[in-house]
């Protein structure tokens, strides 16, 4: 027996097919791993009738933070032992209460809005129990930490919102200043062009050889009434009297003067007529 098992031979076969060694993500590479424990999770099924509690998986749960988030965003991952399926994925928020389950100081319970177990979000009442009150105490409190980062990081994002704000409203009135200026600068001008047109009125001064005219014309009119009240003057003696000389005495006598002598002569070649139309009168007779 012994020479037989020092002579069995060493049997070696061959694979037919080579495989590659597959490098299997995990989706966990870019994420710090601030909390790992392991525990049992359970969750609160309200589709059945009645609502009980059922067992989600034993394994262990991490609270996973990106290398690179500034948010202070932080995950809770559980994955079942052995098969690895995930069965809690979801973000710790703000408003989430983490109360101790039927007075038990190993167990808590949490509310989640969104759980991605099921690659769908959906609602779920969660609770996770621990082998002792420490592991317990310490998730508590890795938990409320998270819970206070957020609150910081979420005050931190508004006051640089706030302040990149003011800077902005800033430039847009430093902006602005120079623009009132030159709208000022501007006015400038504009005065100065005013200016400039007054000398556009001046060329109505231009104007008076129409008004000299008129006062021609009137003059003319004046001279025209002079002679009809003077009665027999001529043209030439009103021309003398238009530069506002009123006719003298001695012109208005001889004028005068005139007219009577041919009003006498009128007169007696009507007297002579009617002689010589009696006489004819006569021998007729």
């Amino acid at each position: 027996m012994a020479d037989q098992e020092e002579t069995s031979p060493d049997i070696y076969f061959e694979p037919i097919v080579k495989l590659k060694p597959v490098d299997v993500k995990n989706l966990e590479e870019d994420e710090e791993e601030i909390f790992k424990m392991r525990a049992k999770l359970y969750r609160y099924a309200n589709e059945e009738s009645p609502a009980e509690w059922k067992e989600r998986g034993t394994g262990e749960v991490k609270m996973l933070k990106k290398r690179d988030d500034n948010n202070g965003h932080v995950r809770i991952l559980m994955r079942r032992d052995k098969t690895f399926k995930i069965c809690a994925n979801h973000y710790i928020q703000s408003h989430m209460d983490l109360k101790p389950n039927c007075g038990s100081d190993k167990a808590f319970v949490w509310n989640t809005l969104a759980d991605f177990a099921d690659e769908e979000p959906k609602q779920e009442t969660l609770a996770i129990r621990f082998g002792n009150a420490e592991n317990a105490k310490k998730f508590k409190e890795k938990f409320e930490e998270c819970q206070k980062l957020l609150t910081e990081c979420a005050a931190a994002r508004q006051l640089d919102l706030l302040e990149r704000l003011g800077a902005s409203i800033n430039l847009e009135a430093e902006a602005e200043a120079p623009d009132n200026q030159d709208e000022k600068t501007d006015e400038k001008p504009e005065n100065e062009s005013k200016q400039a047109e007054k000398p556009e009125s001046e060329p109505k001064q231009a104007e008076k050889p129409e008004s000299e005219s008129k006062q021609a014309e009137k003059s003319e009119k004046d001279a025209d009434e002079v002679t009809d009240k003077l009665g027999g003057m001529t043209v030439k003696d009103t021309e003398k009297t238009t530069d506002g000389e009123e006719p003298s005495k001695e012109t208005v006598k001889t004028e005068g003067e005139a007219k009577e002598g041919e009003v006498e002569k009128s007169k007696e070649e009507t007297t002579k007529e009617e002689g010589k139309g009696g006489g004819d009168s006569k021998d007729a007779s």
